[in-house]
């Protein structure tokens, strides 16, 4: 969506520029400018990363959590990221605030969830801002699951072959630095 307004108000001023100069040099010089941003933009690759299954089907991995590493499995059928109650006391999360009205369904039955926002969620290049988020009571789950709230945000996601390909959007380098940013 944004590479699309991007696209739109470069066009704008480029027809800006033909409409009000009308000068030959000063139009090559905007059309020159465009092509520089569009190739700037499309030398800039898409972050990625790739999972491959464990042993017992699962694709899991290791996340930066505001900072902190904590283990996690791939649950497409997870509406949000969901924590374990103690990964988000080691996260430093303020668990005291949290209050427990959402309704769950785990693999393990029902409980209560409470909602919050991880200021940053990182997998391998992929990092991810403001990502809601829901914590589970102490001791009703066992795994954190990297849900939908996360990898809808993503370009795409898919598996091929035993392997889980996540793909980010390509950083704008033209642009101010956005929530979807890739890091060394």
């Amino acid at each position: 969506m944004i590479r699309l307004l991007l696209v739109l108000i470069m066009l704008a001023g480029t027809a800006g520029a033909v409409v009000a100069y009308g000068d030959p040099d000063q139009i090559a010089r905007a059309s020159h400018k465009v092509s520089h941003i569009f190739r700037a933009q499309a030398a800039s690759p898409a972050p990625a990363v790739q999972i491959p299954r464990s042993q017992g089907g699962e694709f899991t991995l290791r996340a930066k959590i505001n900072g902190v590493t904590a283990p996690m499995v791939i649950d497409t059928g997870a509406t949000s990221v969901v924590l374990t109650w103690e990964t988000a006391k080691a996260i430093g999360l303020p668990l005291e605030m949290l209050e427990y009205d959402v309704d769950l369904e785990t693999a393990g039955g029902h409980t209560k969830a409470a909602r919050l926002t991880l200021d940053r969620l990182a997998v391998g290049k992929l990092v991810e801002k403001s990502v809601p988020a829901l914590v589970v009571q102490r001791g009703q789950m066992k795994t954190n699951l990297l849900g939908m709230s996360f990898l809808d945000r993503l370009q795409s996601w898919g598996v091929r072959a035993d392997t889980l390909m996540l793909t980010g959007y390509p950083e704008l380098q033209s642009s101010p630095r956005r929530s979807r940013t890739a890091v060394d």
